[in-house]
């Protein structure tokens, strides 16, 4: 029974609406009340955003079914006044008090499955199937394990599926230790061999392939979990658990993730950066884009520049981007590119260069290549010579000179 409706009235969704319909029903209505496209829609957009932050997450969904916002904000702590127990809140749906809910709210494990995604499916949004085992309970027994329906209360546990021992008593003392039924495993039922359901075999479910669909929205991030409610294992007597999928984005080779923006490193000649530069860039979402830098703007290694609104969509509200930012490596031409006739020419296209004071016994010197791996293996020689040096002294010790 559903408390109240105002979230599924603001998407236009029924209350049986799957997660699908949800997402589908926000990005029809975003779309429309986006304040980019209707200024005077603001406080729209913020009602289905907020319906959608409720209605998408299973969790504040099944909150707010059994105990409308009310139960939202007292979850949350907020409210007038009001900073009652944490357990509060299930004891208006599970009864009073935390036993009450432990009784009525059993629930199965919850597993975590990764499942990799590139960076252009977080930037375009798209959709995938993941194929899981999982236990169900049997159909044809309806999770008893007996053939006929019913089991027979364990004989050793009587239906407790717990057994006592006592291991050892003095006058007036008892010392006993609780265990699990060695009979019936904590069943509490104790099933002949001839009676057991012929397609779980006693073990009350069978194991069934599911395909989860994944809906991967325009800009979630890496590490983004996505719950489904009540799709994990099933047992009797449980609530099934939850299923969790957590996006693990893959490496890309050019562009770098920082939060909502991109980070891309491009290379350009000396002359580029003296000049201006013209390079092309894919994106994403495979369109071009000419990268231009003004002419007369010298371009620095190491620089960074900004184009905006070209990095990635922001999550929930697809219409705003964020940045690539683009970092400069200037590519210097090879020894030799110039005769040695141009050189006069090109350096009085250049601001004139500092002359340095000389005095009168300054020796010239010319540079010449260096290598740190032949300088590591001088140094090793002169080591290994140094030891020779000293093992030869130790070996043939000086004599004093006598008179």
């Amino acid at each position: 029974m559903v408390m109240e409706t105002a979230y599924y009235d603001t998407l236009g969704v029924p209350i049986a609406a799957s997660c699908d319909d949800i997402k589908r029903a926000f990005r029809r209505l975003a779309l429309k009340y986006h304040p980019d496209k209707n200024p005077n829609a603001g406080e729209k957009f913020k009602q289905i955003s907020k319906a959608y932050e409720v209605l998408s997450d299973s969790c504040k969904r099944d909150l707010y079914d059994r105990g409308g916002e009310v139960a939202l904000r007292d979850c949350s702590g907020e409210g007038s006044g009001h900073h009652g127990s944490s357990m509060d809140i299930f004891s208006v749906f599970f009864g009073s008090g935390s036993r009450s809910r432990s009784r009525g709210d059993r629930r199965g494990r919850t597993v975590t499955h990764s499942l990799q995604v590139s960076l252009e499916d977080l930037y375009n949004g798209a959709t995938r199937k993941l194929s899981l085992q999982k236990n169900i309970i049997c159909p044809k027994c309806q999770g008893s394990g007996a053939r006929h329906g019913t089991g027979v209360q364990c004989p050793k546990c009587r239906g407790t599926g717990m057994e006592r021992h006592i291991l050892g008593h003095m006058p007036g003392m008892m010392h006993s230790l609780q265990t699990t039924c060695s009979e019936c495993h904590g069943q509490g039922e104790s099933i002949r061999s001839r009676d057991r359901c012929r397609v779980c075999n006693g073990r009350k479910v069978i194991r069934e392939k599911k395909i989860l669909t994944l809906h991967i929205d325009k800009g979630m991030k890496n590490r983004h979990k996505m719950i489904f409610h009540g799709e994990g294992d099933q047992s009797p007597g449980l609530h099934p658990g939850d299923i969790i999928i957590v996006l693990e984005q893959k490496e890309h080779l050019v562009f770098r993730r920082k939060g909502n923006d991109l980070m891309m490193n491009m290379e350009v000649g000396l002359a580029d950066a003296l000049c201006s530069c013209r390079q092309k860039v894919q994106t994403l979402d495979g369109r071009t884009i000419l990268v231009m830098s003004r002419p007369g703007k010298v371009i620095r290694p190491g620089v960074l520049k900004c184009i905006p609104k070209e990095g990635m969509p922001v999550h929930r509200d697809p219409l705003e981007k964020g940045n690539l930012i683009v970092q400069f490596q200037v590519k210097f031409p090879d020894p030799g590119w110039l005769p040695l006739d141009n050189l006069k020419q090109l350096q009085e296209l250049f601001p004139p260069r500092p002359q340095p004071t000389l005095p009168e016994d300054t020796e010239e010197v010319a540079l010449s290549g260096y290598d740190p791996r032949e300088d590591h293996k001088h140094g090793v020689r002169r080591e290994a010579y140094e030891e020779d040096r000293d093992e030869e002294s130790y070996r043939h010790p000086m004599q004093c000179q006598t008179s």
